[in-house]
């Protein structure tokens, strides 16, 4: 018993060893170009949530409640929630759907230069779809919507280093 309670503790060890040692570098803070910003984004947007959430524990820059306080404005423009059939089956029932998530965004400072002009991010997934399941492929779906927004929030703050200061 306590020869298997080791030989665990050794492969725990070894992988804890072989994870720190092969060069993937964890997640840390996010560095930006600027030390503080402003998110203009209507407030009921639910991707306004998680951009906050995310922008507060993540990265150089703090976050100011006001733009005339910030160095940069992150202007979320639009943010459009898309479900379109992909496919049919052979009797002309839904067999796959497409749910598409796109936002565009930009940064600029107070008086309107980009630090980074609008761009577009677009997040996709499919999921096939059945009848009997219908309540099953609802909650697969809202979960999907969930994991897209997190996606798009990620992207966002990754795509926020690349902001540079207008000359």
């Amino acid at each position: 018993m306590w020869s298997s309670r080791r030989h665990c503790r050794s492969a725990l060890v070894f992988l804890a060893v072989l994870l720190a040692s092969c060069g993937f570098p964890l997640r840390g803070e996010e560095h930006y170009a600027f030390e503080t910003l402003y998110l203009n984004s209507p407030a009921s947007q639910p991707l306004t949530t998680e951009l906050r959430r995310s922008l507060e524990g993540a990265g150089s820059a703090k976050l100011v409640p006001a733009p005339d306080q910030a160095q940069a404005i992150l202007d979320v423009v639009s943010v459009e929630n898309n479900k379109q059939i992909l496919s049919l089956s052979g009797g002309g029932k839904v067999a796959e759907f497409l749910l598409t998530k796109r936002i565009l965004f930009r940064v600029r400072d107070s008086v309107g230069n980009d630090w980074l002009p609008t761009a577009e991010l677009l997040v996709r997934r499919t999921y096939t779809y059945n009848d009997t399941a219908a309540l099953a492929k609802e909650a697969q779906e809202q979960r999907l919507w969930r994991e897209m927004q997190d996606d798009a929030v990620a992207q966002i703050v990754r795509r926020l280093q690349s902001a540079k200061k207008p000359a």
